[in-house]
């Protein structure tokens, strides 16, 4: 378990220093300013040794030398702290450079995932790592740039000059000090998977609260806030008992060093008056010694510091770095084709899918669909319609068989272009925040006002548009904010009828319009189909019967086809769904 915690660090660790590398003339600037403004501390406590020694006796001292010592410690003072100022800029902008390219790059395979992960993942856990654990991983970064430098090169300057001055005394603090590394490195190497165990909870916690906000009218309908509250506390716990052992093994880390340290300056003063009784070195180098004791032994609190923040930075990082390597959508084909002025035939040869390997859902599919036909797609819950448009979008690939769109496969063309061709509407509609023109024109970006207004109109929309404060301009929040749910899928359409492609699919697209608007749909939606192929999802099968075709579907397979009239006359299954509409249970 050890082994594969240490393995994992420095697979993360790895990582990191790669998205640091390409920013390594910042790096370099601030490892020398780091440098430099140890360098100078350094400085200050041979200064003050000297300005000591001026000191003679009672009544015997060298203002004079005084006063020029505090003039050169004066401008010591401050270049270092120009030095740090410019080194903490440098620091900043490696950090945050990092930060915003590991957020970019987060997002961008976020938006190349297969349907397959999004469809098994949390929302909210994957909204976690990009926003939360991001944040986290920018605090440790931060902090160790901050202080690792400067810590790590004072240590070893400062052993330097106590060379200088007395062998004996730097002896001791060298051999005091592994007992100061021991302790901080035994403390760190336990936190790590404790840091990690509180991202991953912190995960758990944010997807229940976005699940909760989200569907937070159905929690209050069904009466299950107590319930709802009981699973917040389980999770709020673990998070609590998960923080609390990482935080309190984080935090003995300095009490527990500062410990050490103070053996290590104890030492030195003991040491060091047996030396300056003898003569072996003045009171100011005393002083100085003292002051380098000090120095040395603050960089170790420090750095304990960092090495735990940094084992809660890693943690973090290693989810994000963990969405970034999810094996992205199957690139296309180098020689992909561009999908260009489709004749909307569409035609399914022996295709089988299945969203789990242990349970069949679509076996040995075939369909064969002519330009410009009505298709309708009618079956129980569960007989693979939603799948079927899947297919069809390619948002899942078939696990075997063809699809063939305009006779071309639809794995020899590019995605883009396949999707570009259809025109689809959800019975789930989907708007982001923005103004209303905005969610329209998603598809078409360089449409007109009169274009918009058009497709508006179409759609019966426009009459409520221009009820709003700013008509196309109005600010809507995500998900349409305070607009009525048929509101929202008059938009979804007007959005479809805005880029009148060549392919349709309607899955239940009036299901949440009033019936009268409906009619108007419909007839525009009749309009709008005319020369263009059309799947049309319905569990309302009276809006299916001028279809060409309906497809009856049951367990992944069609098990009739026919127009309504005839599928009425054999009497079969498309009969007993259609006639249960009018049939009042007893």
């Amino acid at each position: 378990m050890k082994q594969a915690v240490t393995k994992r660090q420095k697979q993360t660790l790895g990582k990191v220093l790669r998205y640091i590398r390409r920013y390594w003339g910042y790096l370099g600037c601030s490892i020398v300013l780091a440098a430099l403004t140890a360098g100078l501390t350094l400085y200050v406590p041979v200064l003050i040794g000297q300005a000591v020694d001026q000191i003679l006796a009672p009544g015997q001292v060298a203002f004079a030398e005084i006063a020029l010592i505090l003039r050169n410690m004066a401008v010591v003072i401050l270049l270092t702290a120009a030095a740090q100022w410019v080194m903490n800029a440098c620091n900043n902008k490696i950090t945050y450079n990092v930060i915003r390219d590991v957020r970019t790059e987060a997002f961008d395979k976020l938006l190349r995932l297969p349907f397959k992960y999004i469809d098994g993942q949390s929302h909210g856990d994957v909204v976690s790592r990009m926003i939360a654990d991001v944040d986290q991983f920018a605090d440790g970064l931060l902090m160790g740039f901050t202080q690792l430098f400067t810590g790590i090169v004072t240590i070893l300057g400062t052993l330097f000059v106590m060379l200088t001055i007395s062998v004996q005394i730097t002896v001791v603090v060298v051999v005091l000090t592994p007992v100061s590394l021991f302790v901080a490195g035994y403390i760190a190497k336990r936190t790590f998977s404790m840091f990690r165990l509180q991202s991953e909870t912190r995960g758990a916690q944010t997807a229940f609260i976005e699940e909760m906000v989200g569907n937070q009218k159905v929690v209050q309908a069904f009466s299950h806030e107590d319930e709802a509250l009981e699973q917040f506390d389980v999770l709020n716990e673990k998070l609590q008992k998960c923080s609390l052992r990482a935080i309190f093994f984080s935090s003995i880390t300095n009490p527990a060093t500062r410990f050490v340290n103070s053996l290590v300056y104890a030492a030195v003063g003991v040491v060091g008056a047996f030396l300056a009784i003898s003569g072996g070195i003045s009171v100011g180098q005393l002083t100085s010694l003292l002051s380098y004791a000090n120095q040395y032994t603050k960089p170790f609190n420090e750095i304990s510091g960092v090495v735990t923040e940094l084992q809660n930075a890693l943690a973090c990082a290693g989810r994000v770095f963990d969405l970034i390597g999810e094996e992205a959508e199957t690139q296309d084909a180098p020689d992909a084709v561009e999908l260009t002025d489709a004749d909307g035939s569409v035609e399914l040869s022996h295709v089988c899918f299945s969203y789990t390997a242990d349970r069949k859902l679509i076996e040995d599919f075939n369909l064969s669909v002519l330009p410009g036909q009505r298709v309708a797609i009618v079956g129980p819950t569960g007989c693979g319609k939603t799948t079927l448009i899947n297919l069809l979008m390619r948002f899942y690939d078939a696990d075997s068989g063809e699809i063939r769109v305009s006779g071309i496969p639809v794995q020899s063309m590019t995605r883009r272009s396949l999707r570009e061709n259809y025109g689809m509407v959800l019975q789930e509609t989907w708007l982001r925040s923005g103004t209303i023109r905005e969610n329209i024109v998603m598809g078409k970006p360089d449409a007109t006002e009169e274009e918009v207004i058009a497709a508006a109109k179409a759609s019966h929309a426009h009459s409520f548009i221009r009820r709003l404060p700013d008509g196309y301009d109005t600010v809507i929040a995500e998900d349409g904010g305070s607009l009525s749910q048929g509101q929202k899928q008059l938009l979804c359409i007007a959005r479809v009828m805005l880029c009148l492609p060549p392919m349709l699919i309607l899955d239940e697209a009036t299901s949440s319009i009033d019936t009268r608007t409906e009619m108007h749909i419909q007839r525009a939606f009749a309009k709008m189909m005319e020369g263009r192929t059309s799947f049309i999802v319905a569990h309302r099968l009276s809006t299916i019967r001028e279809a060409d075709v309906i497809l009856v579907m049951k367990d992944g397979s069609i098990i009739e086809q026919g127009k309504h009239e005839e599928l009425l006359e054999q009497g079969g299954f498309y009969a007993s769904l259609y006639n249960s509409q009018f049939t009042r249970s007893s």
